[in-house]
């Protein structure tokens, strides 16, 4: 008997283990991947636009970041909006890259670079939420 106990012991602890992970991993995927979508904002800096010039632009780089924050922000407790927009933000850029008149063949490595964050995450806060919902 003590045996069967300890073993159920260790399956709720690796069981915890699991969940904590699968917890956090998505909502830290998310702050990544925000914060790499910010360093294309960089760019801005590179023009001679002067001060408002250059927060204008900043601005209007940085709002695909700002509406993923905002997002990741009402996942953090809904995890079906951020399985949902995630992968929504990777497939508005696939498109938005294949509409590219000028698209060339490596521009489609940007894909998995760029989009397959997103859909990783939004993977991540689906299964949370599966998870979430088989234990209510």
């Amino acid at each position: 008997m003590p045996k069967k106990k300890k073993v159920k012991e260790k399956l709720k602890k690796k069981e915890k283990k699991i969940n904590r992970w699968l917890y956090w991993t998505p909502r830290v995927l998310g702050i990544v991947y925000i914060l790499f979508l910010t360093i294309f904002s960089l760019d801005v800096f590179e023009g001679n636009y002067g001060f408002w010039g250059t927060a204008l632009g900043l601005f209007m780089h940085n709002i695909p970041s700002m509406i993923l924050l905002i997002v990741l922000i009402i996942s953090w407790k809904h995890e079906l909006v951020g399985a949902i927009a995630y992968p929504l933000a990777g497939l508005i850029y696939i498109v938005m890259l294949l509409m590219n008149p000028k698209l060339e063949w490596y521009m489609l490595a940007w894909t998995v670079q760029i989009a397959g964050p997103a859909f990783l995450a939004g993977i991540l806060f689906f299964i949370n939420w599966k998870k979430k919902r088989q234990k209510a």
